[in-house]
């Protein structure tokens, strides 16, 4: 299954192309990114990921999400761009967690024991996932959650190490780590909760609110 990954969470965004036969494992065979830019050339990558991978378009069997949390920006661009295709062309969705994909980059790259997972939430709070990896098995010990400085701050003093896009804002010895679509891709291989297009929201722990707007003001002739 050849499936195209998108992960735009975090300041570096990435498109990948991950393919795995009937007797080979998953493999990456093209991979874009940008960073440090405030808007998103998304088809561009895509085109640039296609172009290594030398497939077309209509090779895609399936699009993996990276629904964050994270840049909600960005996961919305990915969102909509997965949606616009499935309209276009009879294609799978899956969309999975920017905190898993961590926890398996962190995984691949060695880093193994207790590991805390924080992301920048806004508003004076951190996203806080607690991980435990080793070279055989990955298992997460505290779910995804909104959480202080502070308790972040208290992981990292019972001794877990601290990793996340931009972690070094609050934790100068914490791992700075993104997540990368080719990660995206290959947990995408062992996955089948396939979801429609309408159906995508990206993760966002914080209840919607609205507030209803005052009536127009009547200015006096």
């Amino acid at each position: 299954m050849n499936i195209l990954a998108l992960e735009f969470s975090s300041p570096q965004r990435s498109v990948a192309v991950v393919h795995a036969g009937a007797d080979t494992g998953p493999r990456c065979l093209g991979e874009a990114s940008e960073a440090g830019t405030r808007s998103t050339n998304a088809l561009g990558l895509v085109e640039d990921a296609l172009r290594q991978a030398q497939l077309d378009r209509e090779q895609i069997e399936c699009l993996a999400i990276g629904l964050g949390p994270g840049s909600y920006n960005g996961m919305r661009l990915a969102i909509a761009l997965a949606q616009g295709w499935q309209l276009a062309r009879p294609v799978k969705l899956l969309g999975i967690s920017s905190v898993e994909c961590l926890a398996a980059q962190a995984q691949a790259e060695g880093i193994f024991g207790r590991v805390e997972i924080v992301i920048d939430a806004q508003r004076n709070e951190l996203y806080l996932a607690g991980y435990e990896l080793s070279s055989e098995a990955r298992r997460e010990t505290e779910p995804l959650r909104l959480a202080s400085l502070a308790e972040a701050q208290a992981r990292e003093q019972a001794g877990a190490a601290i990793i996340g896009p931009e972690v070094t804002k609050w934790f100068p010895a914490g791992r700075v780590l993104v997540p990368r679509a080719a990660t995206l891709g290959k947990l995408a291989m062992d996955r089948s909760d396939f979801v429609a297009g309408e159906r995508m929201e990206p993760i966002y722990l914080r209840e919607t609110r609205f507030v209803k707007a005052p009536p127009p003001r009547i200015i006096p002739g």
